[in-house]
């Protein structure tokens, strides 16, 4: 029985394990920069925290609105139409491009919130700079995606890992050289960390733009684009996928910045165990997305060959294979859950001892139900990949707005205020949403393929 799932799970791999690594270098980008500025101290890693949470809800709607590329050109690509390949990029780049000018812009506007939040004022004072500068890296990164979701839809996964390595070390390098002022440079502290992003993610688009256009299967997709010449249809078909693409991540990701907000206002300390264990949950989060996109793409193939019994099959072979890696994930959180928050904090420092002794406890709290949360957020975002690669958004962001806003969000909230539980009340609150998401997703795709397969 097992055999029709397992023996696709190298493929799924394969096409995977380069978009893990792109994503998982995103994601190294934020884990850089918490260890360096850990060490300046508890109230600088809050900091990063806090004005992260604001970039990280701008920055999900542009790259959940950028995964609308992919399964039109996967689609594309199945039905052997590059014309139709490269307008789904050039429609998408113009929308991306447009939609990074507009999310920086209501970052800077909506930056005077931070002082309405109950956050602790010295981590105010610290977050606002950085912010500026975090809010304008916005606009290369989400160009980039419109270049690398137009990669992957065609299944060639490798080329913006390539460029997500380089831009990691871009940003290691600019970061020891601009937080602590080694080798003459200034010392900088958190907006040093600031600045090390935005040249890496600058970096990142032209290194990626660069790649495609010096690979001959991609040089005619990615050169000689005429922006006079736009068709209201793509325009239309990006919009009608992208934006509730968008809204899915965005409630999502907008929930765990109000985790974030909410331990803002239980301390600095609570703040900063909540951003280890986010950060530490993010990393594993990355190989769900990563198979959720090889999902995407393996449907879209399939939906451009009609083929519905083999896209049933595949997917489940793909939601069985995260199944299993997310019960590895879940068992090493449980067994490091002590020993992964001491990456972030130096639990010797004589100074800062009882701040730090303090947050590695609190974050190995939450490392404990993030274990249990590993298996249903890996699966509701391949399930959520699977769908979208089935074209099919409205109804699944509706799910993911219930799942999170009705039912995760209200636990939250009052477990982490207003009972002893604290910041496991609040993360208690999110096991119960990703859980919820997961299970109506899934009666969603079951019963989507099902009809497909009948008529």
């Amino acid at each position: 029985m097992f055999r029709q799932y397992t023996k696709e799970f190298r493929f799924n791999a394969r096409l995977a394990a380069p978009v893990i690594l792109g994503m998982l270098g995103h994601t190294f980008v934020a884990f850089a920069d918490n260890i360096m500025v850990g060490q300046l101290g508890t109230a600088e890693l809050a900091a990063v925290s806090l004005g992260n949470s604001f970039v990280f809800i701008a920055m999900s709607i542009g790259i959940g609105f950028s995964t609308a590329i992919t399964p039109l050109v996967a689609e594309a690509d199945g039905a052997g139409d590059r014309i139709a390949g490269k307008s789904a990029l050039k429609h998408g780049l113009l929308l991306c491009t447009l939609l990074g000018l507009v999310l920086f812009g209501i970052i800077l506007l909506a930056k005077p919130l931070m002082r309405y939040m109950e956050q602790p004022e010295e981590v105010v004072v610290l977050a606002i700079p950085y912010l500026d500068i975090v809010a304008f890296s916005l606009i290369p990164l989400i160009m980039f995606q419109a270049f690398k979701q137009f990669s992957e839809g065609l299944s060639q996964t490798k080329y913006p890992m390539f460029a997500t390595i380089l831009a990691n070390v871009v940003n290691i390098i600019l970061n020891y050289l601009l937080i602590f002022g080694a080798f003459g440079f200034p010392k900088m502290g958190v907006v040093g960390a600031a600045i090390g992003t935005l040249v890496a993610r600058i970096v990142m688009l032209i290194f990626l733009w660069y790649l495609l256009k010096n690979r001959k299967k991609f040089h005619d997709f990615v050169t000689g684009f005429n922006f006079r010449k736009l068709e209201t249809r793509y325009l239309k078909k990006i919009m009608n996928l992208g934006f509730p693409s968008a809204l899915q991540m965005l409630f999502e990701v907008a929930i765990f910045t109000a985790a974030t907000w909410i331990s803002g206002v239980l301390g600095k300390n609570p703040q900063a165990a909540n951003q280890i264990a986010l950060n530490l949950s993010s990393m594993t989060f990355m190989f769900g997305m990563g198979l959720g996109v090889a999902a995407m793409i393996r449907i879209g193939n399939q939906k451009g060959l009609n083929n519905f019994v083999e896209l049933r099959r595949i997917a489940r072979s793909i939601f069985f294979m995260t199944f299993l890696l997310e019960i590895i994930f879940a068992i090493l959180f449980m067994l490091g859950r002590y020993w992964f928050p001491t990456l972030y904090l130096d639990e010797h420092d004589l100074i800062n001892q009882a701040d730090n002794l303090e947050v590695i406890g609190i974050a190995a709290q939450l490392l404990l139900v993030s274990a249990f949360f590993q298996i249903s957020d890996g699966l509701q975002v391949v399930i959520l990949g699977a769908l979208k690669g089935l074209q099919d958004v409205k109804i699944p962001t509706l799910i993911t707005f219930i799942a999170y806003w009705v039912v995760g969000f209200p636990l939250s909230f009052y477990l982490g205020l207003y009972t002893d539980l604290k910041s496991v009340g609040i993360w208690i609150g999110l096991l119960s949403g990703l859980t919820a998401s997961a299970i109506m997703l899934y009666i969603r795709f079951n019963y989507m393929t099902k009809r497909l397969i009948a008529n």
